[in-house]
């Protein structure tokens, strides 16, 4: 069974290209807030912005292999994806989704999207009704990810559900990165249906980006704020070795005892990981899904923590206004 839930996620741009200005106008005020979206009425200026999008794409994927590498060797995950999230802000403004309309003076979306086959983003075109055969033809040879007729009823609702699906699916290549990280067991586990929609709906709520450790097992997140999160995952058949590992490190015998029983879970590899001071962490743990294997608990991290400062994700979308039409 294949991995449902995004071992990486983060956010990026949308592109749409239409040479219907009223409508790209439209979609600018409709689109939510917190999404970045760049605006095209003409192909040439769209190709002009997806032109080094491959290769941006390449030097950020090899940055997230070079991670995994690193960790292979013996130095930790968790402060390295910190720092590249730190050190990278720039990965903000890559080009998540292009939504691209079909029939436009001179050209055609296809061709358009055609002319971008080394970029690994996902693909919308926007079809009328003549051009739905070129569309599921498209889609049937994977040339795009969805297509989306212009005579629907609520385009614009229906393509905004389309664009929140595509944005929380899995990336094939930076899942393939990050599954180096997990165990068979711990991967055997985000498998299981209900443990991967609790994850998903955890990281969709509360956060605009993270990654899936393996070492230690959990979620690290970022909200849009920039503020870091730990969402520590034990197996229920972990539970013992986690409280004797928590009685090493000093924790108290009432406290090893509740990790014991699933009532709590002690952040014992973040802490030692970040080399932080003073006591071990511990806060309340749940059981993530309904089956019983897994046990989840939160950690915020203090700014103090952190390798160094991280850019929030709503500081960059106020730096970058996108919604005005490019048309020249």
């Amino acid at each position: 069974m294949a991995l449902t839930i995004p071992l990486f996620h983060r956010p990026g741009s949308i592109l749409f290209l239409d040479d219907d200005t009223d409508y790209l106008e439209m979609l600018g005020m409709v689109i939510p807030a917190h999404w970045q979206a760049e605006l095209f009425s003409r192909p040439a200026r769209f190709a002009t912005r997806m032109q080094e999008e491959p290769a941006q794409w390449e030097a950020d994927a090899q940055r997230q292999v070079q991670m995994v590498e690193a960790w292979r060797q013996g130095q930790a995950l968790v402060p390295q994806v910190l720092r590249y999230w730190a050190n990278h802000p720039e990965r903000y403004a890559l080009a998540r989704t292009c939504v691209v309309d079909y029939a436009m003076p001179g050209n055609n979306g296809l061709n358009v999207l055609n002319n971008m086959l080394d970029w690994p983003g996902s693909r919308v075109l926007l079809t009328g009704q003549a051009d739905e055969q070129i569309a599921v033809q498209a889609f049937n040879d994977g040339l795009i990810d969805q297509f989306v007729p212009k005579q629907v009823t609520d385009i614009t609702r229906h393509l905004l559900g389309v664009l929140r699906k595509l944005g929380f699916a899995a990336h094939p290549r930076l899942n393939a990165i990050w599954r180096g990280t997990l165990r068979p067991a711990q991967q055997s586990l985000l498998q299981i249906p209900s443990v991967a929609k609790a994850l998903q709906h955890h990281t969709q709520q509360n956060w605009v980006e993270y990654v899936v450790l393996g070492e230690p097992f959990g979620l690290l997140g970022l909200d849009a704020h920039g503020r870091a999160h730990w969402f520590q995952l034990e197996m229920a058949d972990g539970l013992h070795d986690l409280a004797e590992l928590a009685a090493a490190v000093g924790l108290r015998h009432d406290v090893t005892k509740a990790i014991e029983a699933g009532q709590s879970l002690a952040a014992v590899e973040l802490h030692q990981q970040l080399g932080l001071s003073g006591p071990v962490r511990t806060a309340p743990a749940h059981e993530v899904g309904d089956d019983g294997v897994l046990f989840g608990a939160h950690f915020a991290l203090d700014e103090a923590e952190l390798p160094a400062p991280i850019l929030g994700y709503r500081s960059h979308l106020l730096q970058h206004d996108h919604r005005r039409v490019q048309d020249s």
